[in-house]
């Protein structure tokens, strides 16, 4: 059975930094490494799901316009490990921050697997 869950999450104040880590079990890393796209989620409160960033298996890579410049997503395929190393935070970045692992990036959306999400704080 596939789990993944989130850590790192957290309150921090404005302009501060946090490294989300998205630790995956019950997938062989090599899939991780070629196979799946990994991604990060977060969700504002009473609004759905919106993605973050995502790393293809080609390396390629997608960031939100609201997080361009400031996050940066990155794997360890062979600890099994998804990042999501954030800057510059700002209240705004203020939500639950979910990883997710699927075959297809352009359907990540659709996820296969989710982990449980972590809670991020940013005060002003």
């Amino acid at each position: 059975q596939v789990h993944l869950v989130e850590s790192g999450g957290g309150s921090v104040q404005a302009g501060g930094s946090l490294r989300l880590t998205c630790t995956v079990s019950g997938l062989r890393s090599d899939y991780i490494h070629s196979a799946y796209c990994m991604g990060w989620f977060r969700q504002f409160p009473g609004q759905e799901r919106e993605e973050v960033a995502h790393l293809d298996t080609d390396k390629s890579t997608f960031y939100d316009d609201s997080v361009k410049g400031r996050f940066s997503i990155s794997k360890d395929s062979a600890s099994k490990t998804l990042f999501l190393q954030m800057n510059s935070l700002n209240p705004d970045d203020t939500a639950k921050y979910y990883c997710a692992a699927h075959l297809v990036c352009g359907r990540l959306q659709e996820a296969s697997f989710w982990g449980q999400g972590i809670q991020v704080t940013v005060s002003s």
